[in-house]
């Protein structure tokens, strides 16, 4: 039986990658072991040559019955291939196996990296519009004030810059010009 990580229950294995460092690192690791358990199927599929030693000892001790070592040697021969890609088949199984749980493991941790972000960048966006309308209300409400205790030709001038905000830019930069001139022209 294997856990949700498809790892054998009580053995120290792979766990969940918690950052691109520690998956490519779990990369490597499974490279490495895949890497080995080549050699070691390639060290045990070299029967053909322990074979082909035998066959040369037999050859040597038995010359009467050369026809049928020949035969022997053939027959060894495609059992040993036989062997060798039964064994090269199994490698390539668990490499394929091995790389699609990586890639579906990276491609869940970069699903879940964009949709923490979107949940993020929703959340600062929200905050950003809630932001906004609460000022807006205050200024409006501030403006109500201005103009409910305002004299009434100054209720009029806020209820005119309120439908031509470009007027009431133009003369604030105006009287602002004024002001400069005048403190540079009589400074203290």
């Amino acid at each position: 039986m294997t856990d949700a990580t498809g790892d054998q229950p009580g053995k120290s294995g792979p766990r969940g990658a918690k950052g691109p460092d520690e998956l490519r690192r779990q990369i490597a690791e499974t490279r490495r072991e895949l890497g080995s358990t080549v050699e070691e199927l390639a060290a045990k599929a070299d029967v053909r040559g322990r074979a082909k030693a035998r066959a040369a000892d037999l050859r040597d001790k038995a010359g009467a019955l050369t026809v049928q070592l020949r035969s022997t040697a053939a027959q060894a021969g495609h059992t040993v291939q036989g062997r060798a890609t039964k064994a090269g088949h199994t490698v390539q199984e668990r490499a394929a196996k091995a790389g699609h749980t990586m890639q579906h493991r990276a491609t869940r941790a970069g699903h879940e990296l964009q949709d923490r972000a979107s949940r993020a960048g929703h959340e600062l966006q929200d905050r950003a519009s809630h932001v906004r309308h609460t000022t807006q209300d205050k200024v409006l409400e501030a403006g109500r004030t201005v103009e409910h205790q305002a004299p009434r030709p100054v209720r009029a001038a806020v209820r005119t810059s309120w439908r031509h905000p470009g007027l009431l830019l133009f003369c604030a930069a105006g009287v602002t010009a004024y002001a400069a001139w005048r403190i540079l022209r009589y400074p203290k």
